[in-house]
């Protein structure tokens, strides 16, 4: 491997489903087969909520060639329109919506379960710094519920980055004590949120890393308001010090670009296929 520009195997590349923002199971086969990666993260909800288009889309999916590299729970009611409703209504933090989110992950871990699927994704919600806050507590209590509803199924359960700090992240790990439960670490939520250097990071947090989401950003100058999300390898991750530390683990790590802008998703994704792969 070159080391002054590092890359991932194709093998280790994949997409996030909802970045290519498919409204059936045919589509979303077509489009990965347009980008030509072998690996997808799958939002497992649709599955569930809307079958009469995502029903078949395991075995579509399977007939494709194309394997998964995780799925992802979606918790209810999340609003990301600005920090402060997503800080207010993300992961399992609102009391109003724990009851559907935590209905929701049920079958989402049968589902995962049934089919073999390893590891599901989703995000905590604000995780409070204050170790005496007792919103930490509840949210680390739901999180511990949400693990051992996984972990009945064999699925473990990735935590992804970005809403509190490395430190802090390592630290409501190690509360939580949970042996199914890593990081799905997303070097562009810590630019967007504000919540430190990616490299340090990952670095920081490489013991629980499970999977890595690829996709850049701009910091905000603005306190208080969001970042902006851009094409992968534009802005500010540095992407060749960052793939080193991925690589550097030492097991195996999939790498899946997740897309959340734009309007050419699929030019976008093409473009970090080829800065991850290296060609």
């Amino acid at each position: 491997m070159d080391t002054s520009n590092p890359t991932i195997p194709i093998d280790r590349l994949g997409v996030c489903s909802w970045s290519l923002r498919p409204v059936d199971a045919a589509g979303l086969v077509a489009s990965l087969g347009r980008l030509g990666l072998p690996k997808v993260q799958l939002a497992l909800g649709p599955i569930i909520e809307s079958p009469d288009a995502f029903g078949d889309v395991l075995p579509r999916l399977s007939d494709a060639g194309i394997s998964l590299a995780s799925g992802m729970l979606e918790a209810v009611g999340e609003d990301y329109s600005t920090l402060e409703t997503i800080k207010s209504t993300g992961g399992v933090r609102p009391d109003e919506h724990w009851p559907a989110t935590r209905d929701r992950a049920e079958r989402v871990a049968e589902l995962a379960g049934t089919h073999g699927i390893e590891l599901v994704t989703l995000h905590a919600g604000f995780i409070p710094h204050d170790a005496n806050d007792p919103a930490r507590g509840v949210v680390l209590d739901r999180l511990r519920t949400l693990a051992d509803i996984f972990a009945e199924r064999d699925v473990r359960v990735g935590l992804e980055t970005g809403q509190e700090s490395a430190a802090t992240l390592l630290d409501a790990l190690h509360a939580l004590d949970h042996p199914s439960v890593g990081v799905n670490f997303d070097p562009a939520n810590m630019i967007l949120y504000g919540m430190g250097d990616p490299v340090e990071a990952i670095r920081m947090l490489a013991g629980k890393v499970v999977q890595v989401h690829a996709k850049d950003a701009i910091q905000t100058s603005e306190p208080g308001t969001w970042g902006a999300e851009v094409p992968l390898g534009s802005w500010q991750v540095d992407w060749s010090a960052f793939i080193a530390e991925v690589e550097s683990i030492g097991r195996p790590i999939d790498v899946v670009i997740e897309r959340e802008a734009g309007e050419d998703r699929e030019a976008d994704i093409l473009v970090a296929k080829r800065r991850l792969k290296g060609s």
